[in-house]
């Protein structure tokens, strides 16, 4: 799948809300209201993933999104990586991650941490292939309940 990223343009919005919905279950996938503010965070930048390849049958053009943030100690925090079902096994979470990564390291971020759910074995074997490692479980951390591991990778 041919794809390229760029930064996120207000009008991309509705079609990032409408992702994270079909990537993650409710008590997990945030509202628009929150990802609207994520997103708008002074510290924040998001990435969208967009398909090139001409005729593509994916209902959008954009398949994939990371949103992070850099704080004042040099820690950043990635608050999501979603990419559509449907586009999944194509590089597109590792090119945004990686990017990702990249603009952290650009705003002088020396670690990165995220939170995944206990639960979500295909993030946290992401992951750990990527450099990440778990530093503790965070109890009912999201909406429904549901705990949370907290990982992080040194820069």
């Amino acid at each position: 799948m041919d794809f390229t990223l760029r930064d996120f343009q207000s009008n991309d919005l509705e079609a990032l809300w409408r992702i994270d919905q079909e990537c993650f279950p409710p008590g997990i996938a945030y509202s628009k209201a929150e990802l609207r503010a994520y997103i708008q965070s002074a510290a924040a930048f998001a990435i969208v993933a967009e398909i090139t390849a001409p005729g593509a049958t994916l209902s959008s053009s954009i398949v994939g999104f990371i949103v992070a943030e850099a704080n004042r100690k040099g820690v950043g925090h990635i608050i999501t990586i979603d990419v559509l079902p449907e586009a999944r096994r194509s590089g597109i979470g590792f090119t945004l991650l990686t990017a990702g990564e990249e603009r952290l390291r650009l705003a002088k971020c020396d670690r990165i941490r995220l939170e995944a759910s206990v639960d979500n074995v295909v993030a946290l074997d992401f992951y750990k292939r990527h450099g990440y490692a778990v530093l503790k479980t965070i109890r009912g951390y999201y909406s429904d309940g549901g705990d949370a591991f907290v990982l992080a990778k040194a820069l």
